[in-house]
């Protein structure tokens, strides 16, 4: 089993479609027995939070966002959790909206040693 989330930031890896998460949203995890959840913002979003559940090295969480337009979106999400070969965190997720039409799969890596990382934690 990969390492813990607790106190990871991780970035998507590319862009989505706009009003979406983005290279510059940046996702704050926490894990305690099981749960995890993560605030994100950045880019298109202003604001975001997820909660779930992890086994072994899958997550499964729901999602909810508030867009820079003034919307609301919501989802689900199944996620691998993947130990880079830097040693880095990385989640394969798929990924599909229930607040509107969509789905895909996309990534979020741990941020390398040293980038900017802006505070996300709602506070």
């Amino acid at each position: 089993m990969a390492r813990s989330l607790d106190g990871l930031v991780l970035s998507p890896v590319a862009d989505q479609a706009p009003g979406q998460v983005g290279t510059a949203t940046r996702f704050t995890y926490h894990e305690d027995d099981g749960c995890v959840w993560a605030e994100y913002a950045g880019g298109d979003v202003v604001r975001g939070h997820l909660v779930g559940t992890r086994e072994g090295d899958r997550l499964d969480f729901r999602y909810v966002q508030l867009r820079r337009d003034g919307r609301t979106a919501s989802g689900h999400c199944v996620a691998t959790v993947v130990e880079l070969d830097d040693g880095r965190v990385r989640l394969e997720e798929t990924w599909e909206w229930e607040s509107q039409e969509g789905r895909g799969t996309s990534a979020v890596e741990e941020l390398p040693p040293g980038a900017c990382i802006d505070d996300v934690s709602g506070a």
